[in-house]
């Protein structure tokens, strides 16, 4: 099958080309917003999604299309509403519109803000940031599509050996500072986070991308209060204090979610442990393997707050 990965130069997208090109022809298309290069041995289209004739042209030539391209994260939709939509939903209406074959589309479970109780797909939503009402947008123009939507979890982990780290993610950047600190911060803590391995969502795409299984799912390995989180990363760094604070926090999200309509649909579960994560950030940050942890490139936000985007 021929695959286009579009916006697959990211965090998200470097283990899922690594997990598709084991048995497919994988195209990546993206316009490299924080890469100076892409080195992986697959084809490579230099491209904006905002350039249409070029998008398809390649759309064309495909079977299957893995949709990431988006601006990510709640900070970083906030600094220019205008362009979040226009790029997380106006290229999504024109991509269902344009391309009628299969479609995996990423959403996420911020869509659901901030409610109590375990949250299924059929359950309210309740986007508190322009990231999440773009996700929501472009969710409704999908839905007459041979689409299959992944609601994710907060993501976490390291992807593969060529994409950056975010590390303006919670698990992250909590390895991060009790490595480099010797202290992690927690506001509140007793907000409740989907977790998911960053390699999970290429097991999930791997696992259905020709079932034809379609509709809204959740996907997610297991959900964690932040505190419990931070406890998690003690084990592996007991060196390292916990400071908690009530001041308010800026992300009001908090919401519990269930992945199981994904398991009885078609059979697939996460199953990439959070120790798991919490390793592969403590090798990478304890071995000096990254220059200067607080370079802005980790974040989506501080990046394009200094750069943005044309």
């Amino acid at each position: 099958m021929n695959v286009l990965v579009v916006g697959g130069a990211g965090y998200v997208g470097g283990g899922i080309v690594d997990k598709l090109k084991e048995n497919h022809n994988v195209t990546v298309f993206d316009s490299l917003i924080y890469e100076e290069s892409y080195r992986k041995d697959v084809n490579f289209v230099y491209g904006d999604i905002r350039d249409k004739d070029k998008l398809l042209s390649v759309l064309n030539k495909n079977d299957a299309v893995i949709w990431l391209a988006a601006l990510v994260g709640d900070g970083a939709c906030s600094i220019n509403p205008e362009l979040t939509f226009e790029i997380n939903s106006e290229s999504v209406k024109f991509l269902a519109e344009n391309f009628k074959k299969r479609i995996v589309f990423l959403s996420t479970c911020s869509v659901y803000g901030a409610q109590d109780g375990m949250l299924d797909e059929t359950s309210s939503i309740n986007p508190l940031s322009e990231y999440a009402s773009s996700k929501v947008q472009a969710e409704e123009y999908l839905q007459n599509s041979d689409a299959i939507i992944f609601r994710l979890g907060t993501l976490f982990g390291i992807s593969d050996e060529f994409s950056r780290i975010r590390l303006d993610l919670v698990v992250n950047i909590l390895v991060t500072k009790a490595l480099t600190e010797g202290k992690l911060t927690v506001f509140g803590g007793e907000q409740w986070r989907p977790l998911l391995h960053v390699n999970d969502v290429a097991n999930a795409i791997n696992h259905t991308l020709e079932d034809g299984v379609t509709g809204i799912f959740n996907l997610h390995y297991k959900n964690f209060k932040i505190i419990d989180i931070a406890n998690e990363i003690i084990q592996k760094v007991p060196s390292a204090i916990i400071e908690t604070t009530p001041m308010k926090f800026q992300d009001a999200r908090n919401y519990q979610v269930s992945s199981q309509k994904l398991f009885n649909s078609t059979g697939f579960k996460a199953e990439v442990d959070l120790k798991s994560g919490i390793q592969e950030v403590f090798d990478l940050i304890s071995n000096n393997r990254i220059k200067d942890v607080n370079h802005i490139r980790y974040s989506n936000q501080n990046y394009l707050k200094k750069y943005g985007i044309e």
